[in-house]
């Protein structure tokens, strides 16, 4: 048998009904330049609000100029996998002019640091941010700079959920609720806790969480359907879409569908526990997917509505997964795009025009649009 079989045939084993399809697809380039750009969002006027991982928040044109950055953002850590991170406009934004940072934020002596979720409004002249407030903060702080995480979504009643990852180094402290670590919390805009919580009664709990046993998320989306999508990075391996329900369990690091890094077993080395959610797909080998978008738009054709986008950073791909219905269902098939990008994909959204954008993590990053 040829060396290679085996490996193909474990690969191919590991996305069960999935089909894998590799298509070619055009992208433009709107602006070029952006330091290791992180998240994206689409301003009222036609502009382009960019964060850069080093710490600035930058204006780009829909011409390709990036203005100065906006003033007024607060301290990050930028080491490692942190710095400032997601971007979310308020659902009001074109009224309030509110906007959400994610961010990871140090310590008073730099040693340590973690997730942090502030709230401010940006000024008429999109040049500052005003009434910077932190709503939200990671407990603890630790040491290290992988693993934040750092995903915002607002859904429809008004809430916010923040998913963050357990901090490499603390994994263990994701499967426990006395801590923010591995979880996905829900508040309310002002930071304040939803009465109806799961844990919001438990003693010794976080009142804040939503789910827990998550990795490191880098994605969360919530679907027309009314439903909030999420994935994370595995280790070696094991790379998971997941639909965080209110108080269940993601299982890390009691178990995954991958391996630890010095190629041991994670946990007692079996896909399932008991008391854990499984996931909905999952990557053998991992694509580190960063970025989630639904398409609701027909600009790429109607079979492209209701297909969920992610980003690979290890392949610098876009994938695309064709669900079994409309936003829902397991992943019937996936369709690997931009074979040639040569760049880590590390947002996906979809514009208020219907076009989807991505964003590349390099020193010298691109905003680009998919084009049909």
């Amino acid at each position: 048998m040829p060396r290679f079989l085996p490996s193909l045939i474990a690969a191919l084993l590991t996305l069960g009904s999935t089909s894998l399809v590799n298509a070619q697809t055009t992208t433009r380039t709107i602006a070029q330049g952006l330091a290791h750009p992180w998240a994206l969002a689409f301003l009222p006027d036609g502009n382009f609000l960019v964060t850069e991982r080093k710490g600035s928040l930058r204006v780009v044109e829909p011409g390709g100029r990036i203005r100065a950055p906006v003033q007024g953002v607060p301290v990050v850590q930028a080491r490692g996998q942190g710095g400032l991170l997601d971007l979310a406009l308020d659902r009001d934004f074109t009224n309030n002019r509110t906007l959400y940072l994610c961010y990871a934020e140090p310590s008073a002596d730099s040693r340590t640091a973690g997730t942090a979720l502030a709230r401010a409004r940006l000024s008429e002249d999109a040049t500052r941010l005003e009434a910077l407030r932190v709503i939200f903060q990671q407990h603890p702080k630790v040491s290290g700079g992988n693993h934040f995480g750092c995903r915002i979504a607002e859904v429809p009643d008004g809430t916010l959920f923040l998913a963050m990852g357990e901090r490499y180094g603390e994994r263990d402290q994701a499967q426990t609720l006395d801590n923010h670590l591995g979880k996905v919390v829900r508040i309310h805009k002002d930071g304040s806790v939803p009465p109806d919580n799961p844990f919001v009664s438990r003693a010794g709990t976080r009142p804040e969480i939503w789910s827990y046993g998550h990795r490191n998320p880098q994605g969360l989306a919530f679907s027309p359907r009314g439903a909030l999508w999420l994935h994370e990075h595995g280790p070696m391996g094991g790379d998971e879409i997941n639909r965080p329900a209110a108080g269940a369990n993601f299982g890390w690091p009691l178990v995954s569908h991958g391996r630890n890094y010095n190629d041991t077993s994670v946990g007692t080395g079996e896909r399932a526990h008991p008391g854990t959610a499984q996931p909905l797909h999952t990557w053998v080998p991992s694509i580190a997917p960063s970025g989630m978008a639904f398409v609701t738009s027909e600009r790429y054709g109607k079979d492209w509505v209701g297909n969920l986008l992610v980003g690979s950073l290890k392949y610098k791909r876009l994938v695309r997964l064709e669900l079994a219905q409309p936003y829902d269902g397991p992943v019937q098939r996936e369709t690997r795009l931009l074979p040639d990008l040569g760049e880590r994909v590390r947002d996906v959204r979809q514009g208020p025009d219907g076009y989807i954008y991505l964003l590349t993590d390099h020193p010298e990053g691109r905003l680009l649009r998919l084009d049909p």
